[in-house]
């Protein structure tokens, strides 16, 4: 008898089972679907980034070699390009590097205009370094005013940044004649264990080149010899 109850109870088990396959199982087939096509897609997505990176990084490098063949206007382009197209830290470094080419050969404009475009848009290290050269870019021409609200992003006691914030404010104070404020920021940032020893180091020689000088003289280059009456009328 327990056997014919077993079978009668298999024959009711299949049964529920076709009855929820017939129900169910286009729903299982294509919830299986999904997920073999969603690998499958994340696969080919890995395999396509992978090759973009490779592709950017033989572009950037075309562009770095460009770059140190002096060629600034063909390189600040190749950058351009690889920005463009390249992923978003490929392409982030590239407008960078963009920039410094356009500051290099005299596009001061430009090289600015691109530094706050990444300053802005891109809130970490990156951003920040691009901040930084941005105000170097300007430390002669910007007014006082505008160079510490460029700079107040990075000077605000917290930045790793903040030193080198310091460093240019204190040239800038320099630069505008008043060298009592500079010689104090220069003390300040020489006596900061805290601030990296190069800049230190620098702080430092501006310190004893301010007290020394009296803060009126920056020093000069040399002009160069004048020709000898040989050398005007030598011939190439």
């Amino acid at each position: 008898m327990s056997d014919i109850f077993h079978e009668v109870e298999e024959e009711v088990r299949q049964e529920r089972l076709q009855k929820w396959w017939k129900k169910y199982g286009d729903f299982v087939i294509a919830g299986v679907s999904v997920i073999v096509i969603g690998i499958a897609g994340y696969k080919l997505w890995q395999h396509y980034e992978q090759q973009q990176q490779i592709k950017a990084a033989s572009q950037f490098q075309s562009a770095q070699m460009m770059s140190a063949a002096g060629q600034s206007d063909i390189a600040a382009q190749a950058y351009a390009e690889v920005a463009k197209h390249a992923p978003s830290g490929y392409a982030l470094v590239a407008q960078l590097s963009q920039a410094d080419e356009y500051l290099s050969s005299g596009r001061t404009n430009d090289a600015v205009a691109l530094y706050m475009k990444l300053a802005d848009t891109d809130k970490g290290g990156l951003g920040q370094v691009a901040r930084m050269r941005a105000a170097w870019a300007q430390a002669d021409t910007l007014s006082t005013d505008g160079l510490r609200a460029l700079l107040a992003p990075l000077n605000d006691g917290k930045s790793q940044w903040r030193f080198m914030a310091a460093e240019l404010l204190a040239y800038r104070a320099m630069h505008d004649g008043r060298a009592a404020d500079s010689l104090a920021a220069y003390k300040t940032l020489a006596a900061d264990r805290d601030a990296p020893g190069s800049l230190r180091q620098r702080a430092g020689a501006m310190v004893t080149l301010i007290e020394t000088s009296g803060g009126k003289d920056f020093g000069t280059v040399p002009p160069p010899p004048k020709p000898t009456a040989q050398q005007e009328t030598a011939t190439p």
